[in-house]
């Protein structure tokens, strides 16, 4: 029976504040754009009864002040859902109103030490804003490489689950194949891989919102079933559900993660929702596979993309 870890990337977007946008506003459009992000996301799982991991950025703190990481800490905590860390290196280097100071993007880029002493500050960061010790960590845009897992494993977490094919090697940098999808031991931690699908014959789609359409959700997770995978690791944002500028919803999105709710709602005797603080029994063995391509079902994605890209992201 897979188990299925609903996870939610929940962070400052940069893109806003490069642009210069005062600290509420840049704030809002990253945490609860549109009406559509945080609070919307925590009331969709309360009411579908969902388990989900929140992994939360705290390094904006050293722009920003820990006041406002502390309120979505406090929010996520009061909603009865799961904190765990995430980790975003350029905000080590950045200061407020200065679009160009920032440290570097990948944490791949620094060397293991390097990455044990940012990741070392970011949990006592999430901690301070009132988290417990984190267990689990995620890489910002999947940049973690195998000195990340072997940080992480120093520091005492439990899991990763940064690596995500369809974002290697170029970002993902975790020595394992594009297509692993089963967690796996790894440098002394387990790595719960990104679930993906195969949308042509060697091109992988992360599970996500704004990846999927809702069928590929559904056959991604039929599929899952189907073979007996280990687990199902989803990924939304913070910001996802809205339009880039995170002033309206994109209702392409939405509605994904609104269907996506209601499947795992309906579902949930044969894909439960898991905290990773549950630490559920994860076979680490397998030689699971992504769902394989379908052509017609990839067209009607792609339409639905172009909706989404063409309509629902101009609009004002």
């Amino acid at each position: 029976m897979p188990q299925v870890f609903l996870t939610i990337d929940t962070e400052v977007a940069w893109r806003h504040h490069a642009a210069g946008l005062a600290s509420t506003e840049v704030w809002r459009r990253s945490i609860e754009p549109g009406g559509v992000g945080l609070s919307y996301q925590l009331d969709l799982l309360a009411r579908h009864d969902l388990k989900a991991c929140f992994f939360v950025d705290p390094l904006p703190a050293l722009v920003y002040g820990l006041a406002p990481i502390r309120a979505v800490v406090d929010t996520i905590l009061a909603a009865g859902q799961e904190v765990q860390l995430h980790l975003h290196p350029h905000w080590a280097g950045a200061r407020a109103g200065d679009a160009d100071a920032h440290g570097r993007f990948e944490l791949w880029a620094y060397d293991g030490r390097e990455q044990e002493q940012l990741i070392a500050a970011a949990a006592e960061l999430l901690i301070a804003a009132g988290a417990s010790d984190p267990i689990a960590f995620r890489a910002g845009s999947y940049t973690a490489d195998d000195a990340t897992l072997a940080a992480l494993a120093r520091l005492g977490f439990a899991y990763d689950s940064s690596h995500n094919g369809a974002e290697a090697p170029a970002s993902s940098r975790i020595g394992l194949p594009a297509a692993q999808i089963a967690p796996v031991a790894r440098h002394g931690v387990v790595e719960v891989p990104v679930s993906l699908i195969e949308e042509h014959p060697g091109r992988l789609r992360p599970f996500q919102p704004c990846a999927l359409s809702g069928a590929e959700a559904t056959a991604a997770l039929d599929h899952a079933i189907a073979q007996g995978h280990a687990a199902v690791t989803i990924v939304s944002h913070s910001f996802e559900l809205s339009n880039r500028a995170g002033i309206r919803p994109n209702a392409v999105h939405v509605r994904r993660f609104d269907q996506l709710c209601a499947t795992l709602d309906r579902s949930r005797a044969t894909l439960p929702t898991r905290w990773f603080g549950d630490r559920p029994d994860l076979p680490l063995d397998r030689a699971d596979r992504p769902l394989g391509p379908a052509r017609l079902r990839t067209a009607r994605r792609q339409a639905e993309q172009l909706w989404s890209n063409w309509v629902e992201e101009r609009a004002a």
